[in-house]
């Protein structure tokens, strides 16, 4: 099998995707996971033990990263690991420019120092966010070719480790692929998102609390369709370029909460009424972009990717995860975290 480097792979987004490369049996991989607040080694307990090895660290640590290049023959990168969640950043923005800028550059550079001194394969996913686009109004999509223009700490951060990506392709070859993907959902996500958030609650008789008047529109992504565009990505993507991976799915914010309120109330009716009762309106996330959508054609046209999961049925999935796996958020309960808001130390 083949070695490959996934940080944070024990997070939402890289933990699904170890597993669906487990199921391939071609790719051996190191996951390298600091394990923050959001990062839990249970989300790989399905996993055998000799199905993948273990780092706990950060990859802002030059030492370990370039101990880890020496040790193992790479046959490439897949770069998950990242402050993600846009009220924290508001809140604490240092952790935000030290992870997903400093980190991406050493894992850059210590990418490039391998790859300078071995000839074989080698490639650099960089996995990204359409929130470097900015937002959109009524109508449009974002391309590969948008203009970047983002609104958040979060944002601008990610949108720093995409130009640092794109450059030490240009500048040193290193054989660089960029990925910006719409929301993503699914299991194994931490309850401070939009969707684990309303479903917790619902489940806790809890007020749902919704951004605004609830019109923002994003593009939902189910995760496991995810990581088979970032596995054809890798093994099939253009050296260099930029692909857009959505899930064809604009749904407003508002909708998304009926949505969920409706599903429980058929899976798990409650006797105090409708969980659409909860529904809280509250005050805006400071620069709340209004819509994203992507334009996912260039990598159905090119790789032949597409979303297999409607919303539809990916909710639904989701839903009945939470509501089999109580003990894994209920953990997360345990170290503190019980649904509060963030982001409004501004």
């Amino acid at each position: 099998m083949k070695n490959v480097l996934i940080t944070g792979g024990c997070g939402f987004i890289g933990s699904n995707f170890v597993k669906n490369l487990s199921v391939h049996n071609e790719y051996y991989p190191i996951v390298l996971d600091s394990l923050t607040y959001a990062g839990n080694k249970s989300n790989l307990d399905a996993l055998k033990s000799n199905g993948y090895h273990f780092v706990e660290g950060n990859i802002c640590d030059e030492s370990l990263v370039n101990n880890l290049f020496k040790e193992y023959d790479f046959q490439g990168v897949f770069h998950f690991a990242a402050e993600s969640h846009v009220d924290r950043s508001i809140d604490n923005s240092k952790e935000f420019i030290n992870t997903n800028i400093f980190g991406t550059y050493n894992l850059l550079e210590q990418s490039r120092k391998y790859f300078s001194k071995h000839s074989h394969n080698f490639r650099f996913i960089h996995v990204s966010t359409d929130e470097v686009y900015g937002d959109l109004d009524d109508e449009g999509f974002f391309t590969e070719k948008t203009p970047y223009n983002p609104s958040s700490p979060y944002s601008a951060s990610k949108a720093s480790s995409d130009h640092l990506a794109r450059a030490w392709h240009r500048t040193y070859g290193l054989p660089v692929i960029i990925t910006n993907c719409s929301n993503n959902y699914g299991a194994f996500q931490f309850p401070e998102k939009l969707i684990p958030l309303m479903i917790l609650n619902c489940l806790e008789w809890k007020s749902l609390p919704v951004y605004g008047d609830g019109s923002n529109v994003r593009d939902w992504l189910y995760v496991n369709d995810h990581c088979i565009a970032i596995k054809a990505i890798f093994e099939n993507g253009k050296l260099g370029e930029t692909y857009n991976i959505g899930g064809n799915n604009e749904i407003k914010n508002i909708d998304i909460v009926y949505t969920i309120c409706d599903v429980l109330d058929d899976l798990k009716p409650s006797n105090k009424g409708s969980y659409s009762d909860l529904i809280t309106f509250v005050k805006d996330r400071p620069g709340h972009d209004f819509r994203y959508a992507i334009n996912a054609e260039k990598i159905q046209k090119e790789l032949g990717w597409y979303p297999s999961e409607s919303f539809e049925s990916g909710i639904k999935k989701t839903i009945q995860w939470y509501l089999e796996n109580e003990s894994w958020w209920r953990k997360i309960q345990d170290k503190k975290y019980n649904q509060e808001r963030l982001g409004e130390n501004v």
